[in-house]
């Protein structure tokens, strides 16, 4: 498996417009790159471009949402890092071949939809406590 880059951290945040406005001045931004709400995940999103890095603030849009359970039991702060690959699956079928674990959704599946790719979480358990994201995303003006 080769890894492309670091895709995006992920932040995870109580209130997302309180976070946009403690980090912005530290990013040196007026406002997001990028906002969008991903109703499937539960999650309301700002993002920062830092380099070809993205930097996600992340606010849960549900009680019952991964954001909301893991603040709940760690607290806010780094949520995840995100890996980009050329393709979520084949890089998960290698992993699962070398014993890493991944995380199902809510219907079962490893790889998740997002967009026009499709990405996986590793659980944390196996890389030192670090929720590890896998992502095949190729599109350029999601950067914009």
């Amino acid at each position: 498996m080769k890894i492309n880059r670091i895709d995006h951290i992920c932040i995870a945040v109580k209130d997302l417009e309180a976070a946009k406005k403690t980090w912005e001045p530290v990013l040196g931004k007026p406002g997001p790159d990028v906002s969008y709400v991903d109703e499937r995940e539960k999650i309301n999103v700002a993002r920062y471009w830092v380099g070809e890095v993205g930097f996600e603030l992340m606010e849960s849009t549900s009680p019952d949402g991964d954001v909301a359970r893991y603040i709940e039991k760690n607290g806010e702060g780094m949520m995840l890092i995100s890996f980009n690959v050329d393709n979520t699956r084949k890089a998960v079928d290698e992993l699962k071949e070398k014993n890493y674990p991944f995380i199902p959704d809510s219907r079962g599946e490893i790889a998740r939809p997002f967009r026009d790719c499709e990405f996986a979480f590793i659980h944390p358990k196996k890389l030192n406590g670090v929720l590890t994201e896998l992502i095949d995303d190729k599109r350029e003006d999601f950067k914009k």
